[in-house]
């Protein structure tokens, strides 16, 4: 199983097109920080490509990666499918993106497809530009894609998204992914989304060799301060890394070969290669994405 990280930043990606905070000033300065949106390609025999989400820049992600340029017929994709975390904004506006006349597949949990029919209409949007067949994943059900390549979604969180108010109800709304290869035995997660980690949450990661976890935020109160914002990290569906109560003491303590922070918020100076904050997660084995960045299981 073949794992390519397209990009980490979270929802705005960094820079911030309106954002002047200490991190977005460095990317500008510096472009060679900055970071198209959280996303990854994973493949389990090297030819056929799925997304995790489909973001704002996956037309820059792909053209950046060769495993996932076109050919060798004109309109010929390696990329089969997309499969969808949740159905926020930075995840799901890369679909009309691919709309020009692929035939792909899309998966994600039935609220998740709902939102995208009935408050953000992607499906009736690409209708006449594209072949997309809807799937329903079923949490805790696999999937074979191929040969080599298992997925199943877990739930990580019940919030949706703004535009969809607050009158949704719960349900599956956010969901991480294992990813198995069943001949090498190689399994990783992907979850981007972490309000919590619970019992169920440890479950799935417990026996993972790479985990992708959310590292939206340093602190909970990070935008409040920064000036960013007013609203918790929690509050966002987004469990703060520092702390007794944050992610990183229990991402280090995995067993896990590779522990990588992804969706990273432009506040989080963990973007920063320099910062104090990246030297303390490096001392506990823990990298932060960046595009480019492969794993193989």
């Amino acid at each position: 199983m073949l794992i390519h990280c397209l990009g980490v930043a979270a929802g705005g990606g960094y820079p911030q097109w309106n954002c002047a905070c200490a991190g977005c000033r460095k990317a500008r300065t510096a472009p060679e920080r900055a970071s198209a949106h959280a996303g990854l390609a994973v493949s389990g025999t090297g030819d056929r490509w799925y997304l995790l989400n489909a973001t704002p820049d996956v037309h820059h992600q792909i053209a950046a990666d060769p495993r996932l340029h076109p050919g060798p017929g004109v309109r010929d994709t390696p990329v089969a499918g997309v499969l969808l975390t949740d159905a926020e904004f930075d995840h799901t506006i890369g679909l009309l993106v691919l709309r020009e006349g692929s035939a792909l597949e899309v998966r994600g949990t039935a609220p998740v497809l709902a939102a995208l029919t009935d408050h953000f209409p992607v499906r009736d949007l690409v209708a006449d530009y594209a072949d997309f067949r809807w799937e329903t994943l079923h949490v805790g059900k696999p999937v074979d894609l191929d040969e080599r390549l298992r997925v199943t979604a877990f739930a990580t969180g019940s919030k949706p998204p703004r535009y969809v108010g607050r009158l949704a109800g719960p349900g599956e709304w956010e969901t991480g992914y294992v990813l198995h290869d069943p001949v090498s035995g190689g399994t990783a997660v992907y979850a981007p989304g972490v309000p919590r980690w619970d019992e169920h949450f440890a479950e799935q990661v417990a026996d993972a060799e790479c985990v992708f976890v959310d590292g939206t935020f340093w602190t909970d109160d990070e935008m409040a301060r920064q000036g960013t914002g007013d609203r918790p990290g929690r509050s966002m569906g987004h469990m703060p890394i520092s702390g007794p109560d944050g992610s990183a003491r229990r991402l280090a303590a995995l067993p896990a070969r590779r522990k990588i922070y992804v969706h990273v918020n432009n506040t989080n100076p963990i973007l920063d290669p320099d910062s104090a904050e990246r030297a303390e997660l490096a001392a506990q084995g823990i990298e932060v994405g960046r595009a480019g960045l492969e794993v193989e299981l």
